[in-house]
């Protein structure tokens, strides 16, 4: 109905003066011919709707560098799933009233004649473009198409189209994603280059395309674009674009315009209870929406003297890493604008800077906020970049304060949250060291503060400042308690670098050594192509993991409170024997134990569909075939157990899982192993595995071993003294050499 009321209100615009008009003799049924076109109905959007506009379709051919290109598909709306299923179909969305769709008419056509007769692969000789297999359009699955939304608004509607015009990216007959950049030739072919690449990765030049002008009918193809897409800035340029960007967002102040008009404002910090000592961006971030080229002296102005939150990108213009990187870098700099700031160096340009923030490949990625850094680790694809950004921008807003209900919130989105515990004795230092906390933490888990007395009563928190972590709701303390030890940075960041981890990950690329490493993990095989069965087992690998990491938090209870009870029992037995030295040495005792003395276990889970030739060719598990399974590996000595004592697979249940574990984990352990290595390579690592689990015998052994050496060599040499041939002898209870036919003298 909106629609419908739009495209009447348009269409009324346009007749309403020729209906003012006193020469006009308009007839009704006219008017009524016109506004039944707005309600969808089957008119000839050619014939009728855009008759009068400039967009009506030709039925001519025209001429774009010498080749004939054929009209650019009007899409029927009743049709348009069926013509868009193959392939992708960049569409424009426009109404023949529309002044903006007029405008970019030209623009939109010359834009489909210029990457109509364009070639994907250079060859000398030109031949036919409608039999030769390197066409644009072949090669790419690529094509343009324009719907009027006057005769099909039903079809527009349906895909939530409010605009006109409007741009949007189909593949097959699905939308992927709507333009939203600068509506000119350069902005629309940056979206068709961005779109190109990543159907075929490395065909598109970097330097960029030699664009035509609006309505031309030739470019010079072999030409070198005036503007590059990945223009390697130089120092010049890099100070001058700094300080360009350091001037616009000093004159937006604390607002800037958007795209849409809107006025964007600086994202501000809660203002709720806990002082918050960070010092906030006071301008809007990025509001180019550009990655700005930073030399030594705009880096040192805008990233290390300021508090502002910055994404930067080191890089070499020959690397070819650094290239492949470079168009996922600049759309996701103008997804974040007026959101974050993005930010590039030149290393092959600013030696020194890099050499500072200690480089040692490219492209290397760092998030900076004041004179403090954290790398970026991840996948550098589009999605995974923006992904880490968006988290990234709390860090710059500080720590936020929640109470029981927000966090309540929280706990169903995030699986990993961080709860600082204050109240009104908490110092400025104390905040201070937490947000200091902060930059490392992004990517990993949530850090919040709360002085809720809810929260304080479901967590029985009793001394303040304190520090938990929520892992699917089950928590675990930081065991240091007295403030000072809650502002050392670096032991309280280890503790949470130890707990960071969902209680069940997905085991991925980029946390496999940080999963695997240092600890038992039991890792789930699992398939997501059957749905019921994953959820299931997830659900059951999680449940085990609860159960043992409950059990084993008993079982270090119990240990701790036997030493506690043997300290006492000296004590009571030094105070009845009345034996002072007894009782000062008896109270001396400190029970300093941990659970993390012990090799841990961790729990994770793998796709194994996806990761399916890791997992055969490793742990010779096909989840197609044996379905899903779970194997207990031990990385550090390349081991791995995927039977129960029974000699059965080890299955995604808690029985299983947890009937196996105890005697994998047991000292020396009571099932045998597989190994992923080779035989030599087994053998060392299994007698390693023995030193590590028998230290004290092998300790003797060594020694033994030296002493026997030792034993046997002074037998040796001593039987040589007695064979007559010029070797050791002894004469009258002295020792010497026998210099003939000894190897160090010479004979007198």
């Amino acid at each position: 109905m909106r629609v419908f009321l739009v495209q009447a209100i348009l269409a009324w615009s346009i007749l309403a003066p020729t209906l003012a008009s006193p020469d006009s003799k308009l007839e009704k049924s006219t008017v009524e011919e016109v506004l039944s076109e707005t309600k969808g109905g089957p008119v000839d959007a050619g014939a009728k709707a855009g008759a009068t506009n400039s967009e009506a379709v030709s039925d001519k051919n025209s001429i774009f560098n010498g080749q004939e290109v054929p009209p650019m598909k009007e899409l029927n709306g009743d049709d348009f799933d069926k013509d868009t299923s193959k392939g992708y179909w960049l569409v424009k969305h426009y109404s023949p009233y529309c002044h903006h769709c007029q405008a970019i008419a030209p623009t939109w056509q010359t834009l489909y004649e210029y990457y109509y007769t364009s070639k994907p692969v250079s060859t000398p000789k030109s031949k036919d473009i409608k039999t030769s297999l390197n066409t644009f359009e072949r090669y790419y699955d690529f094509h343009f198409a324009s719907i009027d939304c006057t005769a099909f608004g039903d079809a527009c509607s349906a895909r939530e189209i409010n605009a006109f015009p409007t741009f949007s990216l189909y593949k097959e007959s699905k939308m992927v994603k709507k333009f939203d950049g600068h509506k000119d030739m350069a902005g629309l072919s940056a979206f068709v280059e961005q779109t190109l690449e990543s159907i075929r990765p490395g065909s598109r030049p970097t330097e960029g395309v030699k664009l035509p002008e609006p309505g031309a009918s030739s470019v010079d193809t072999g030409a070198k674009p005036e503007i590059p897409a990945n223009k390697d800035k130089d120092v010049a340029a890099g100070k001058e674009a700094g300080e360009k960007h350091k001037e616009a967002i000093s004159e937006a102040g604390a607002s800037a315009p958007a795209p849409d008009g809107k006025e964007t404002k600086t994202p501000k910090a809660k203002t709720l209870p806990g002082p918050n000592n960070s010092k906030k961006p006071s301008t809007t971030p990025n509001p180019a929406g550009a990655s700005i080229a930073l030399s030594q002296e705009s880096f040192q102005k805008l990233v290390t003297n300021t508090q502002d939150p910055w994404f930067v990108k080191f890089y070499a213009p020959w690397c070819h890493h650094c290239q492949a990187l470079a168009p996922s870098w600049h759309q996701m700099a103008k997804e974040l604008q007026g959101k974050l700031n993005i930010g590039e160096v030149n290393c092959d340009a600013e030696t020194r800077l890099c050499k500072d923030v200690r480089v040692k490949g490219y492209p290397t990625i760092h998030f900076f906020r004041g004179g403090e850094r954290v790398e970026y680790e991840g996948l550098r694809g589009l999605g995974d970049l923006v992904s880490y950004a968006k988290k990234a921008l709390d860090v710059g807003m500080g720590v936020d304060y929640v109470d029981a209900a927000q966090f309540k919130e929280l706990e169903e989105t995030e699986e990993v949250i961080f709860l600082y515990f204050f109240d009104h004795a908490t110092t400025s230092e104390d905040f201070a060291a937490l947000e200091r906390l902060t930059l490392s933490l992004v990517g990993h888990a949530k850090l919040v503060k709360t002085d809720s007395a809810a929260l304080a009563e479901r967590f029985r928190i009793s001394t303040w400042p304190r520090l938990l972590v929520s892992r699917d709701g089950r928590p675990s303390f930081y065991s240091a308690l007295s403030p000072a030890e809650m502002r050392d940075f670096r032991r309280v960041l280890g503790w949470m670098q130890s707990v960071w981890l969902p209680l069940v990950p997905e085991l991925t690329a980029s946390n496999a050594r940080e999963i695997m490493t240092n600890r038992y993990v039991v890792l789930g095989i699992l398939s997501r192509e059957r749905a019921d069965e994953f959820v299931l087992d997830k659900r059951e690998i999680k449940n085990a993991a609860l159960d043992w990491m409950e059990k084993q938090t008993h079982a270090f209870q119990l240990e701790r409170q036997e030493l506690r009870d043997s300290k006492q029992l000296r004590i009571e037995e030094a105070e009845d024997r009345g034996d002072q030295r007894a009782l000062r040495n008896a109270k001396s005792i400190h029970i300093d134990i941990s659970e993390n003395d012990k090799k841990q276990v961790g729990f994770a889970w793998v796709d194994g569909v996806f990761w399916d030739r890791w997992i055969r060719t490793t742990y010779g598990i096909n989840v197609a075939i044996d379905g899903e399974r779970v194997v207990i590996i031990d990385e550090d000595n390349h081991r791995y157990w995927d039977h129960t004592v029974s000699g059965a697979p080890i299955v995604p249940s808690r029985t299983s899982i947890l009937e196996t574990l105890p005697k994998v984990v047991s000292n020396p352990p009571q099932l045998s192993s597989r190994s992923t290595a080779g035989p030599i390579k087994h053998v060392f690592y299994q007698a390693r595995g023995g030193m590590a689990s028998h230290p004290f015998l092998t300790i003797v052994v060594i020694i033994g071993a030296v002493v026997g050496a030792y034993w046997g060599k002074d037998r040796i040499r001593k039987s040589r003294g007695y064979s007559g041939s010029g070797g050791f002898f002894q004469l009258d209870g002295k020792e010497g050499w026998l210099s003939s036919g000894g190897p160090y003298g010479k004979a007198d």
